[in-house]
Formats: C-alpha cells, sequence, structure tokens
C-alpha cells in the first residue's frame, strides 16, 4: 500500500485532508538524533495549503464504526486515514486492553452478561471476561461481535494495514506501573524499533506524570501531552514532551506561537494537535493558528 511505502521510505504525502473521514457520508531535554517530522496529508480541498496538518482517526475511524475496535481501524485504513489514536487501559489479571472509558457499559453489553457486577469498570474484569463482550452492537447491527481488542492484537492490525498510532495512557493513576507495561508491549509487538519510532508513534496522556515517566523510561519515543498547559509550564514540559495536544476550544494565537517557539526533548519544535474539533474547525485552526495536525 502507499502507506507502507511512505513508511520505508520516511516520506512523502498521502492525498487528502480532514475530508477523508467525511467522505462517502527554547530547548528540550535532547535527543541524539532528531527523528524525522511525521508524515502530512494533502489537502484535497480546494484552496487549502499543500502540506496541511496531520489527519489522526480518533479512536480510529469512530464515526463510520465502533470506537476503538479492529472494524474501527479497519475504516480509517479503508478511508487512508494513517494515523490512528486509541485508548489503553488494564484489566484485573494485568492484560492491557483498547477502550475509552473506564466502565465497559457505554461500548460493550457488559450488563447483559455480567448483570450483577456493577458498576462494571474495566479494571475489574479479567480479559478473558472483557473477550466475551460484544463491542460492536451498541453503534449498528453490522458490528455485531467486535470484540474490545488486546493492545497486541491492536498493535498487529495496525501493522498489518501499514498505519501509525497514537497512543493514549488512560487513567494512568488507577494502573500503576502502566507506562512500563505499554512500553514493554510495544518492544514485544516490534514497535519499539527505528522504523516506528521514528515514523509511527506517539504515546500521549491527560496525566503528566506518566508522560514524563514514558520519556524517561524510553527517550527515544515521542510523546504528547493531552490538554491546555500554561504557557508558564511549556518550558518545563518541552523537557519530556514533543506535542501539546489541547482541545479545539483553548487555541489561539498566542498559545500556538508559544508552543512553537519550544524545542522538543527530540531537537525538533513541540508541535499542537487539537481534538474535538469539526473538518471544518480543523480547516480554519491550520489557516488561522498553524496548527499541526487534527485529532478528528
Amino acid at each position: 500500500m502507499l502507506r507502507s511505502a511512505v513508511r520505508s521510505a520516511a516520506a512523502g504525502f498521502v492525498l487528502l485532508f480532514a475530508a477523508v473521514l467525511a467522505a462517502d457520508a527554547g530547548a528540550g531535554g535532547g535527543g541524539a538524533v532528531a527523528p524525522p517530522a511525521p508524515v502530512h496529508l494533502v489537502s484535497a480541498k480546494k484552496g487549502l495549503p499543500l502540506d496541511g496538518p496531520t489527519v489522526v482517526a480518533h479512536r480510529g475511524a469512530a464515526k463510520y464504526a465502533p470506537e476503538n475496535t479492529l472494524a474501527a481501524v479497519d475504516e480509517a485504513d479503508r478511508r487512508d486515514v494513517e494515523w490512528v489514536e486509541n485508548d489503553v487501559q488494564r484489566t484485573k489479571d494485568g492484560k492491557l486492553v483498547v477502550i475509552h472509558d473506564a466502565t465497559l457499559t457505554r461500548t460493550t453489553n457488559a450488563k447483559k452478561v455480567f448483570p450483577k457486577r456493577s458498576p462494571w469498570r474495566v479494571a475489574d474484569f479479567t480479559a478473558a471476561e472483557i473477550a466475551k463482550l460484544d463491542a460492536g452492537s451498541w453503534f449498528s447491527k453490522k458490528y455485531a461481535g467486535q470484540r474490545v481488542p488486546t493492545l497486541a492484537s491492536y498493535l498487529d492490525r495496525l501493522d498489518s494495514n501499514g498505519q501509525n498510532l497514537l497512543l493514549e495512557i488512560k487513567n494512568p493513576e488507577k494502573y500503576p506501573g502502566i507506562e512500563k507495561q505499554v512500553l514493554r508491549q510495544l518492544r514485544s509487538s516490534g514497535w519499539l524499533d527505528p522504523a516506528h519510532v521514528m515514523d509511527g508513534l506517539v504515546i500521549q496522556s491527560f496525566g503528566v506524570d506518566a508522560v514524563r515517566e514514558v520519556h524517561a523510561l524510553q527517550p527515544d519515543v515521542r510523546t504528547a501531552v493531552l490538554g491546555t498547559p500554561s504557557r508558564a509550564k511549556l518550558p518545563e514540559y518541552a523537557r519530556f514532551a514533543d506535542w501539546i495536544n489541547p482541545p479545539f476550544k483553548d487555541l489561539s494565537s498566542t498559545y500556538v506561537s508559544a508552543v512553537h517557539s519550544l524545542w522538543g526533548p527530540h531537537a525538533e519544535r513541540l508541535e499542537v494537535h487539537t481534538w474535538g474539533v469539526s473538518a471544518n474547525q480543523a480547516k480554519r485552526a491550520f489557516s488561522a493558528f498553524g496548527i499541526d495536525g487534527v485529532i478528528l
């Protein structure tokens, strides 16, 4: 596929901007070698710059398939979206699974399968129990039988598709040591090799301590802080984070400029990737603020 060729060459562009998802409907800590910038998607919309912001499929193509499932990964792939975002949590027996909410009720049939297990927290179920749940029917009968994927199976599917990953560690304060465990799984799945680290992987979290810990444990991996840190804190964060990812509602020219004025731990200018944004808002944000990416 085109994306596989792009990864192997670490260069080039993929056709389409944010509209692909709507189609068919300062000095830092300093690394030894600076990785190449992330691949940018080219806009197919008239009047937009050629080098537009990176588009990341939020929880996969979650508008078109059940979020965080392998079906959502494949749907993003079908729409030629190279970057996929997911959410990682830990089960009762210490396995890593891909799911957004702290509870299973919104996106699975946990209440039906385990009616006496309220409040159905992810951390209160084993991986084997979670594997029994239907994670697709809530979205559409078409996706009945989709499962909550393990991180291992999710990484395998991304590799098979030639996609990149923006991995969010959810609720790290609830899962002591999850940073090391995520890195262990990434290593076991072959995702800490130079090709992935340089061109296909970013780890993010709202938990600043978790981001700092990931950088301390694996300094070559790019990281991102979710949220809108104060401008006063940005120089500190530039020591261990490569991206600052604020919600669209918090964007301003002043803030984006403050982020862009700093250099991160891999000797590259800090980037801004926004979320909570529509495709039209993303186009305006790129034009008005010069953001680097959108998580749609």
